[in-house]
């Protein structure tokens, strides 16, 4: 539960850990992260103002992120049954992680306030870290994600 932890470097290795999603079910993020690019997205609390803003940000350009090849991986610390609500309240058309015992958010080093993960994104490509958010914005995460990408892609 450390303010102090350090967020994985560009070009690490992204856990590849199975994680409950918003269903009940398992999700291999290793299986994930070997078809395509993802977005492992953090924040703090479902159905909260600035993690509303940010997951409605990704769902209001999920086409957009979907066409640049991008899977949306929502995570929390909160139960399965209130990334359920959330999913459901807000129409959220991508996966949420309840991670209750916190192991993803100290996987990627995200820091805590208590039980609540800062906010903060990663964008994976073949199981590597190969963009960070330190300072996820709300309301232009879904942006910043494709921006991101557009750069690694022109460089790469």
């Amino acid at each position: 539960m450390s303010l102090s932890a350090e967020p994985l470097e560009i070009g690490a290795d992204a856990p590849a850990l199975k994680v409950k999603t918003d269903t009940g079910a398992t999700l291999d993020l290793g299986e994930t992260y070997a078809k395509g690019v993802v977005l492992v997205y953090f924040y703090p609390r479902a159905d909260t103002p600035g993690c509303t803003k940010q997951a409605c940000n990704l769902r209001d350009h999920y086409t957009a992120l979907q066409d640049a090849g991008i899977t949306v991986i929502g995570v929390s610390t909160d139960e399965v049954s209130a990334q359920k609500a959330f999913k459901e309240k807000f129409n959220l058309p991508f996966t949420l992680v309840a991670d209750t015992k916190a192991k993803l958010v100290d996987g990627f080093g995200v820091p805590r306030n208590g039980d609540f993960a800062r906010r903060q994104a990663f964008l994976v490509q073949d199981g590597k870290v190969v963009w960070r958010d330190l300072q996820a914005t709300p309301t232009t995460q879904s942006e910043d994600a494709l921006a991101a990408l557009a750069v690694l892609s022109s460089s790469g």
